[in-house]
């Protein structure tokens, strides 16, 4: 695999990536096997593959298996393996010191397990064949995506308030994001450009400001520590760009930066009236921690009853 130059890089506090539930199926969870080595890189975990080669097949030679298997998937036709597997530097488990191994991101290493002919990684392809089915479903009624995401939301500790304008700005940032993409924004950075544009004008702070009047990590989801009103106010702006995007016809980041620009100055106008009725400002360091507690708090029973109120009333 090709050698990456590879920066020490920290991840997010809250890391807890979405995975199979199934004791067996632990690998990428932030409690992972210790035997298996990962990296923070590139915004994402990348982890060992002859770590994972060594715990689901129990070979006395990972290295040796993994070389092997790398030309038996590409025959299958998986080409891609070889840009998508960086070599990065972690830890040896016999000596202390750093060397490069192949590393792979979630994505690529369910592939590879899928090549796997070990019994250890039938539960992995079992859990992709429930989860493509799940897809699919989703493609043809888009109502159980949303189903899904409020039941994590759920799980995690959010209010339903909360969580119903937290699938409304997921859905909004879907559809403004392919606008941008389909309009000529061609990289994330444009991307991001065009957020910062509409984010800015609409709360007098960048993303990251925010995120540090939140007191986040740099690679932290802002909009998973949002308040409701912030959420709003965001889908608010992005919607507005999205409209003027396809009343103007616009093309090409200029036209796209004029109509963020002009988004943002409308839900920041929307967020001046707001500030000004409720006498405080929208932008609040309330974040993930005191938003998971908030349902807490709603199930928690009073302590007294209402004067006047009978026990069986």
């Amino acid at each position: 695999m090709g050698s990456d130059d590879q920066e020490q890089q920290t991840p997010p506090a809250d890391e807890t990536p979405s995975v199979p539930t199934q004791q067996s199926l632990t690998l990428f969870t932030a409690q992972a096997d210790e035997r298996i080595r990962k990296v923070w890189y590139n915004d994402q975990w990348y982890f060992s593959i002859i770590d994972v080669i060594a715990v689901l097949t129990d070979s006395a030679n990972p290295r040796s298996y993994w070389s092997k298997m790398k030309i038996r998937i590409t025959d299958e036709g998986f080409q891609e393996l070889w840009t998508k597997c960086p070599q990065l530097k972690m830890r040896s488990h016999t000596d202390g010191k750093y060397y490069t191994t192949d590393a792979a991101n979630r994505e690529t290493l369910l592939r590879i397990i899928q090549s796997i002919p070990s019994p250890k990684a039938e539960p992995f392809r079992q859990w992709l064949a429930r989860v493509g089915e799940e897809r699919l479903q989703e493609e043809e009624r888009p109502s159980l995506a949303v189903a899904r995401l409020s039941k994590l939301y759920a799980r995690k500790g959010y209010t339903d308030d909360w969580i119903g304008q937290r699938v409304k700005k997921i859905l909004v940032r879907s559809v403004i994001t392919a606008e941008w993409l389909g309009r000529g924004a061609h990289s994330g950075k444009q991307i991001a450009e065009l957020t910062t544009e509409v984010h800015e004008g609409t709360f007098d702070v960048t993303p990251g400001q925010h995120l540090v009047i939140k007191d986040l990590p740099p690679n932290q989801n802002l909009q998973d520590s949002m308040t409701g009103l912030e959420l709003a106010l965001s889908s608010l702006a992005e919607e507005t760009a999205r409209v003027l995007h396809q009343e103007r016809d616009s093309q090409g980041m200029n036209d796209l930066r004029r109509d963020a620009h002009e988004a943002g100055e409308v839900g920041g106008a929307a967020r001046r009236e707001v500030e000004a009725r409720i006498g405080h400002p929208v932008v609040s360091a309330t974040n993930y921690k005191q938003l998971r507690q908030e349902r807490q708090r709603q199930l928690q029973a009073p302590l007294f009853l209402d004067e006047g109120v009978g026990a069986d009333e």
